[in-house]
């Protein structure tokens, strides 16, 4: 069997569609995340490992992406707006890897004086 210039082609074409469904199916089983993420939900790094994982069964994913749609706007009995919304945004600094707000270098600051040496 002889293969000609066209096998070759629909052989090429196959591997771009199957790259292309591979690369959809990873865009929409990280969506659910990207949007939590995106919208400073609490519960994002949840609803990102749920998203993942809802390619085994289609309900899970579909409620990921729901659950990353739902307002954020529950009210903690345990803190004032202001300081939910700092909580809110330190955690979105830890998932992405950054340095906590308290952590960061300050312009201002200065450094410490150290103490004479006196063994002279």
């Amino acid at each position: 069997m002889h293969l000609d210039f066209w096998d070759y082609l629909t052989f090429l074409s196959f591997f771009i569609l199957a790259v292309g469904g591979i690369g959809a199916v990873i865009f929409v089983l990280g969506l659910p995340g990207r949007i939590a993420y995106a919208r400073k939900n609490p519960d994002a790094e949840a609803i990102n490992i749920m998203g993942w994982l809802g390619f085994v069964v289609v309900v899970p994913w579909v409620q990921a992406f729901i659950w990353a749609f739902k307002p954020t706007s529950v009210v903690d009995i345990r803190r004032f707006p202001k300081e939910e919304k700092e909580a809110t945004d330190e955690e979105m600094r830890r998932h992405f890897g950054q340095q906590p707000k308290d952590k960061q270098a300050e312009p201002d600051a200065k450094p410490a004086a150290t103490a004479p040496d006196k063994s002279a």
